[in-house]
């Protein structure tokens, strides 16, 4: 098992250099992305605030949120150029489908290409957990509140997307974000203390939705 060492105490520019990455602000384009809740929002699985929380809560815990978390963890991890691509082909493989592989790819390579440029990080073209991985652990970020705050923002653009088209209220997808922002600190703690060993998935559900979402005649997102 992967232990993820001494917590380091964040200071306060590791704080707002982690939110500058995972803002919206960022230009990596999260908001094309719904990992597939579009289409469950569409046949009607997804009908309502509760139907909404269950699907991020099974995504966060038990599917690539979770997975994500893991795979950042190694990567930041990884001592070697060598190790680092041998991790991103594991989460290229691991996507469980097309969309599933466009998304994490465009999203790293957006995020490669601008944090490339603006802090002079040397990145390549990787997956988007484990480029931000291998950018904290370059910028000597804390790995929990990397991993945390990752989760977090995953999450919170799930609540976007779902607020959009379920739709929901601004302020029950505001409650909603901060009802499931303890999940996502309790998944990214236990993740970061795993190996790729560990990784799996039983969110099969949202895994079929983002096949189907695929072929979908009518819609708003990349996936």
């Amino acid at each position: 098992m992967a232990t993820a060492g001494p917590m380091a105490t964040p200071t306060d520019a590791d704080i707002l250099t982690l939110t500058q990455w995972l803002s919206p602000a960022y230009p990596v384009g999260g908001f094309a992305y719904s990992h597939g809740l579009e289409w469950s929002i569409e046949s009607g699985a997804v009908a309502n605030i509760t139907n909404t929380s269950d699907w991020i809560r099974d995504v966060v815990q038990h599917g690539s949120g979770r997975n994500d978390c893991v795979f950042l963890a190694a990567a930041y991890r990884a001592g070697t150029s060598d190790t680092l691509v041998e991790i991103d082909r594991n989460a290229r493989a691991f996507s469980a489908s097309a969309e599933r592989l466009m998304e994490t790819r465009l999203l790293g390579e957006a995020f490669c290409s601008v944090t490339s440029d603006v802090w002079a990080v040397e990145m390549g073209n990787l997956t988007y957990p484990v480029a931000i991985g291998h950018a904290a652990a370059v910028r000597d970020l804390p790995l929990g509140l990397t991993a945390q705050m990752y989760l977090q923002a995953f999450m919170a653009n799930l609540v976007a997307c779902a607020t959009r088209l379920v739709p929901l209220g601004q302020t029950d997808g505001q409650r909603l974000i901060r009802d499931l922002t303890p999940l996502c600190q309790r998944v990214a703690n236990e993740a970061i203390e795993t190996g790729l060993d560990d990784l799996g998935s039983t969110a099969f559900l949202s895994d079929i939705a983002s096949m189907k979402h695929e072929s979908q005649y009518s819609r708003m997102f990349r996936t």
